[in-house]
């Protein structure tokens, strides 16, 4: 084993605790509990002592060299590598899902010494019609379709038409749905409406897992942002999202912690697990160990892997392999060597 490769077991050691794993084992999905208001209807969360806590994220610790490249190659494995555009094609998608099997360039991945480790992106996120495209481009690779549904990225279509695109999109193969809430629901505290929302489209998901998008940035206060995350985790979601990327403010620090809270308290209440995505506005390597320290200090290690973390993000993983090669050779290279395809 070379120097670098025993440096970077040793860092992923003490970065999460645990050896990289290629697939994380299969947990219990979260199966909601009935409306009860008693579990949001009171909270009110202070924003300034919220953006207290997170100013401290970047500073209290730092992840530097061989650490810092274990815990990039993490956050490759949480990444959902995402095409949402109007110009999307079916190469575009076959393009993307090619970076998605392979998201490091050969020789970086040599010289980590991960040649026998199956790195992958955590998912590839497209819209309905290419999730067939995006299906056969995968097969046997292992990693998830995503698509996005109901809506997305407003959620102002009827109900029916939110609900037949989610089963349309589960019929084409998708094995993850980020389905999109109405925030209307939110702004005038119709939290039932809501449960009773998310709670439909959680059945019309069936086996595939559910992603609820709040679009945070459309909420107003951080409270209504615990309260929908509430709400919607009791309807059955497996992960709560920040933002659909399409905001005008999308995920931020203060908004992470107020979910990832909430995520805390519901698991504490009713012992059920639910995951976390970021998603929007995440482009640097810094951004990306921002967002590790804080699942890693507010839930623990188990919340550093894919199956309960998420970014949602495609530029971001251009700049993870500019900077593992600066790690790996102590020079930066143009960002035009680290093409998504």
């Amino acid at each position: 084993m070379n120097t670098n490769t025993a440096q970077a077991k040793a860092g992923e050691r003490q970065a999460t605790g645990s050896e990289l794993v290629a697939l994380a084992p299969a947990r219990k999905r979260n199966q909601g509990t009935d409306y009860l208001p008693a579990l949001f209807e009171t909270m009110s969360v202070n924003l300034s002592a919220t953006e207290r806590r997170v100013a401290t994220l970047a500073t209290r610790r730092t992840v530097k060299k061989a650490w810092q490249a274990a815990w990039l190659v993490r956050a490759i494995e949480c990444i959902d590598l995402t095409t949402l555009a109007g110009d999307d094609t079916p190469g575009k998608v076959e393009r993307l899902c090619a970076k998605a099997r392979n998201p490091l360039r050969a020789d970086l991945v040599k010289a980590l010494g991960l040649e026998d480790y199956r790195l992958a992106t955590g998912a590839v996120c497209v819209y309905p019609m290419m999730v067939a495209t995006a299906v056969r481009a995968l097969e046997g690779s292992g990693v998830p379709v995503a698509s996005v549904a109901t809506g997305f990225p407003a959620g102002l279509t009827p109900m029916k038409d939110r609900l037949a695109e989610i089963r349309y999109a589960v019929g084409q193969g998708a094995d993850e749905i980020d389905i999109v809430i109405s925030r209307r629901h939110v702004l005038t505290g119709n939290w039932t409406a809501l449960y009773d929302e998310v709670r439909e489209m959680r059945e019309a998901c069936g086996e595939a897992h559910m992603k609820a998008i709040l679009a945070t940035g459309e909420l107003k206060t951080l409270s209504n942002v615990y309260k929908a995350s509430m709400v919607s985790m009791m309807a059955g979601a497996d992960f709560v999202k920040t933002s659909t990327g399409m905001e005008a403010v999308n995920a931020t620090l203060p908004v992470s912690l107020t979910m990832v809270r909430s995520v805390r308290d519901y698991l504490d209440v009713t012992g059920q697990v639910c995951g976390f995505k970021p998603a929007g506005g995440i482009r640097t390597t810094k951004d990306a160990i921002s967002w590790l320290i804080l699942m890693k200090e507010e839930l623990g290690p188990d919340w550093l892997k894919p199956d309960l973390f998420r970014f949602g993000a495609s530029a971001l993983l251009g700049d993870i392999e500019r900077q593992i090669e600066h790690n790996l050779t102590g020079r930066y290279s143009s960002a035009d060597r680290h093409g998504m395809a």
